[in-house]
């Protein structure tokens, strides 16, 4: 297997910023929360608690509804989400409990990498959508299945007669049993469920997953091509546009900080004519000298995918399409 020198250093490096962010006062008090694990497929972090619309309770109960409550949206209800979502995590992610109000807690989302907290990506989920407890992060020292298909289906049974959840691309859950194309997995707070061998990587460690391809993030991408957009979206129910290229990357291994102005920042520095599929391409205001607002993924050919806006969806544009060839800022990689 490569080695991810160049990785593990770019990690190290943002850590260490990070925490220098942070008095010896707070990251003593943030070590001292507790951790929990998400309890549905995809759970939705808020600016702040209480914000929800009546439209907004599917993604807000346990189990959550997101087909039913992306689709009941039309544009204007997607884009009243613009700055009042935070991110989103997926079914078994930890998360650190920062605090609880009401039948609220604000939470960090552990491997979205920021700043803005040293223990991941920060907003407030309903209380209900959490489990506490070790017992789960315990199970993963057997291995882990992780989600390759865009969303599939957890059953109750290795027959497959009884769905129980569909979850996303990228989700991460204890490996229990491998049976006749069949994988037995472990959930957060609802015991053992089967999932289609198909469907999932099975691994030991994190640093099991092979080492990617530029090539081999691009044709994880497009397997969401026309997938609607969903401002904070980071899973196969909907993405924005940073949410696209850290799940891309995080699925196949690599984890890279969870919004655009970050991403621009991280990496390696990439000339335009040397650009390589894989790459992270940056657009920002003030025709690309302001600040940065939005990131694609170079697929060659002077072309990108992306998850450009509220009115649209997974797309394959040319950089120099009209409102990003004239915004464009630049470009990194983080592949060796």
């Amino acid at each position: 297997m490569k080695k991810r020198k160049g990785f593990i250093v770019l990690v190290l490096s943002f850590f260490a910023l990070s925490i220098l962010a942070f008095s010896p006062n707070e990251a003593s008090a943030s070590s001292k929360k507790k951790s929990a694990y998400v309890d549905v497929s995809v759970a939705t972090l808020w600016t702040e608690p209480g914000l929800l619309r009546t439209l907004d309770a599917p993604s807000a109960s346990n189990p959550v509804q997101l087909d039913e409550w992306i689709n009941s949206m039309k544009y204007e209800d997607k884009l009243w989400l613009v700055g009042n979502l935070e991110t989103q995590a997926l079914y078994g992610s930890k998360v650190t409990i920062l605090e609880e109000r009401g039948k609220w807690v604000k939470v960090a989302v552990a491997n979205q990498l920021t700043p803005r907290n040293e223990a991941g990506y920060p907003g407030w989920m309903p209380k209900g959508q959490v489990k506490t407890g070790k017992a789960f992060e315990q199970q993963f020292k057997k291995g882990f299945a992780l989600v390759k298909a865009p969303k599939t289906w957890l059953y109750s049974d290795s027959k497959h007669r009884s769905k129980f959840m569909e979850i996303s691309f990228d989700t991460r859950l204890p490996l229990l049993q491998v049976k006749k194309g069949k994988v037995k997995v472990m959930t957060p707070s609802n015991g053992a469920k089967w999932l289609d061998k198909k469907d999932v990587a099975l691994y030991q460690d994190e640093k099991d997953i092979p080492v990617p391809t530029g090539k081999d993030i691009v044709q994880s991408g497009k397997e969401f091509l026309g997938l609607p957009y969903l401002w904070a979206g980071m899973s196969g129910f909907g993405f924005d546009c940073s949410g696209f290229t850290y799940t891309m990357y995080h699925a196949n291994g690599v984890t890279i900080p969870r919004d655009s102005t970050v991403q621009a920042q991280q990496g390696k520095k990439v000339e335009r004519k040397d650009l390589k599929s894989g790459d992270l391409l940056f657009f920002a205001y003030d025709e690309g000298k302001g600040k940065v607002h939005h990131v694609g993924m170079y697929i060659g050919d002077g072309k990108m995918i992306h998850s450009p806006n509220s009115s649209t969806h997974v797309r394959i544009d040319e950089i120099k399409t009209s409102g990003y060839g004239e915004e464009y800022a630049g470009a990194r990689r983080y592949l060796d």
